[in-house]
């Protein structure tokens, strides 16, 4: 088995370049947050997932990195768009391409994105708690 372990320095440029895709072009990256099962990978299309809600980030949409983390900034909340249960986002550029997937839980739980609620009913608030991309310092 391969070993690698990179140093903070390594890994805050990977978070930095990975949270750079999302800030590429003119304008906010988006949040996508839907239903379902997360794709295989984050060139998979979506099929039948529900989308729930669309977040505009901020931009830049995350702050300097730290300890390998990048930390999204709050972003202004939105009303969701169907109802269903949060289980995973779709994060993109202004532009649409697709920069990452991740999965969802209620705040606490350790998702890579955490809403103060997965159960999002039509038209209620969605409030992003916690977003970060954080790269691990070895396997």
């Amino acid at each position: 088995m391969a070993v690698v372990h990179l140093s903070t320095a390594s890994r805050n440029a990977a978070v930095s370049a990975i949270a750079g895709l999302v800030d590429a072009d003119a304008g906010p990256g988006k949040v996508l947050i839907y239903d379902g099962t997360i794709p295989a990978d984050a060139g998979t299309a979506v099929t039948t997932q529900v989308l729930l809600a669309t977040v505009i980030l901020g931009d830049p949409a995350y702050a300097a990195p730290s300890a390998g983390t990048v930390t999204g900034a709050d972003p202004a909340s939105v009303n969701a768009v169907a109802s269903g249960t949060a289980a995973w986002f779709r994060q993109t550029d202004n532009s649409g391409d697709v920069v990452m997937d991740g999965d969802v839980t209620a705040t606490g739980g350790g998702g890579t994105m955490t809403l103060s609620t997965v159960s999002l009913t039509t038209g209620s608030p969605v409030d992003i708690t916690s977003l970060s991309i954080t790269m691990p310092s070895g396997a």
